[in-house]
């Protein structure tokens, strides 16, 4: 008999972590039942953990954990969000936007539901849906240097540069330092014919991050009136990231026909032979 109780305690307790349950009634006298406010809490703290796993890399582990988290509260928009980001993770896009749209649904007025959105519909080519989640978030966060940027970025894509570099501007008055949006600011102006603007803006970049880069992209604007830097800088560029010898990387990371051309024919350079085929076969190592 003693064995028995035992066992349909452990199925209670095994219910009542699954399942969102208010009143139910004791098998065993005085037997605490966890009321919803607690399995509120507990998925909450699921989602937490979830949450965490994601920056460890574990990507399936913490999906799994993000889906009992809003199997036991799915009235909770914030994991809803934690959901989305392990199911982007991996790559189940479709998927997350399910979830955003349930936590949108719950609460519309949390820009990083359309931030989101946006990250999804960039990762599959929607550059039109992308723009518009975009916008409804800085509805909601207008201060977002890095929602702003990403619009920009956007019309960068589309070669309305004078409107992406107005958006670059606004994120860089909101953080001086962001020299991503500094960089990009020198792209476009190199497709807008103002290589000295260009070479101003990466210059301005690499005293923030000597990020390969602005390192290859200043580079590229020098190669015709100061060879022996160009070269110099190109060597430094290609060490830290072997990835920007290739064209493709360059053009995701939303290189111009015109700044790549230019490049194109710097690497073409012999005094970067080598430090082309080391950068070419270190990416095929990776790989």
């Amino acid at each position: 008999m003693r064995q028995f109780i035992k066992k349909i305690i452990l199925i209670s307790l095994f219910s009542f972590y699954f399942f969102q349950i208010e009143k139910v009634q004791s098998i065993v006298p005085y037997y605490y039942l966890p009321t919803k406010k607690n399995l509120q809490k507990q998925g909450l703290d699921i989602g937490k953990n979830a949450h965490q796993l994601l920056y460890f890399g574990q990507y399936e582990d913490s999906l799994n954990l993000a889906k009992l988290a809003v199997k036991i509260n799915s009235k909770d928009e914030k994991l809803w969000l934690i959901l989305a980001e392990a199911q982007i993770a991996n790559e189940q896009y479709k998927n997350a936007l399910n979830s955003l749209n349930k936590a949108e649904q719950i609460n519309s007025n949390i820009s990083e539901v359309y931030f989101a959105k946006s990250n999804i519909y960039l990762r599959i080519s929607q550059q039109a849906k992308a723009k518009i989640a975009l916008e409804k978030g800085l509805k909601i966060e207008p201060n977002n240097h890095r929602a702003i940027f990403q619009l920009g970025n956007i019309l960068l894509m589309e070669k309305n540069y004078l409107r992406a570099i107005k958006l670059f501007e606004r994120s860089i008055k909101i953080k001086p330092d962001f020299w991503q949006a500094i960089n990009n600011q020198g792209l476009a102006y190199f497709e807008k014919n103002n290589v000295n603007l260009s070479i101003k803006l990466f210059e301005s970049a690499i005293s923030i991050q000597e990020n390969a880069e602005p390192l290859l992209g200043l580079a590229s604007c020098i190669r015709i009136n100061n060879t022996k830097l160009a070269i110099h800088l190109a060597k430094k560029a290609l060490a830290k990231d072997p990835k920007y010898v290739n064209y493709d990387y360059r053009k995701e990371q939303l290189w111009g026909d015109k700044l790549q051309a230019s490049t194109e024919i710097l690497l073409q350079n012999e005094q970067l032979k080598q430090d082309v085929k080391l950068a070419k076969s270190k990416i095929i190592e990776s790989s």
